[in-house]
């Protein structure tokens, strides 16, 4: 074997050397991505129109959120409701685009995607007493998705032309003659911004117009 050889099988070498664990590093960063694909929601059949639905995220705006509402056990609440025969789930959120250019506003997913493993640790379905109360909620939450309604980033109750989570699942059951929530604000003891105080998802948990189906 020739000088000219055994350079290029050193060479090939080094390069291999150098490919090998990142391609080792792609694969198995890729294998965890598909076992961190999943839904922590066991059944979709058990939900029903006007089901409102309680999760526990895994990131820091869930802690905050946690870390003022002393008596919470979930960061983020939404309605579900029937899109051409399929049960979704109407929230509203910040931070969860489709796209770059998309915007902080009231969304529509798959209670699969809402109780993603990737933004779920824990969940629960409570069920309206109330069965015609819960799909004219539904159906006016579906309604304010489809205007397009903003993210409240003031968390203003008053003010029904941007709304956060536990306002638009409160507002939607007010217009259907049954709200969940009627009492004080909390209040948090400091002001964030514009903001001193504003209602948690506890505050509909609470509600004694709603009852446990299903937690997990």
């Amino acid at each position: 074997m020739n000088t000219n050889e055994n350079k290029t099988n050193q060479l090939f070498i080094r390069v291999l050397s150098v490919l090998f664990p990142c391609v080792l590093f792609v694969f198995i960063c890729s294998c965890d991505k598909s076992e961190r694909i999943g839904s922590i929601l066991p059944n979709v059949s058990c939900l029903k129109e006007g089901d409102v639905v309680f999760r526990l995220g895994v990131g820091f705006m869930s802690r905050t959120v946690l870390e003022f509402d002393n008596n919470g056990l979930y960061s983020h609440v939404g309605i579900v409701v029937d899109s051409a025969g399929y049960k979704m789930v109407v929230h509203a959120v910040p931070n969860e685009h489709d796209s770059d250019d998309d915007v902080d506003r009231v969304r529509m997913d798959t209670p699969e995607k809402f109780f993603g493993i990737d933004r779920a640790s824990v969940g629960e379905v409570r069920r309206c007493v109330d069965s015609v109360a819960a799909v004219r909620a539904s159906v006016y939450a579906l309604k304010l998705y489809k205007r397009g309604i903003l993210f409240d980033h003031s968390y203003d109750i008053n003010d029904s032309t941007r709304m956060y989570c536990t306002e638009l699942v409160n507002f939607a059951y007010s217009k259907a003659g049954l709200p969940l929530f009627t009492g004080k604000q909390h209040f948090l003891g400091i002001q964030i911004a514009d903001i001193d105080s504003c209602v948690f998802p506890s505050d509909l948990y609470a509600s004694d117009k709603l009852v446990l189906i299903n937690k997990f």
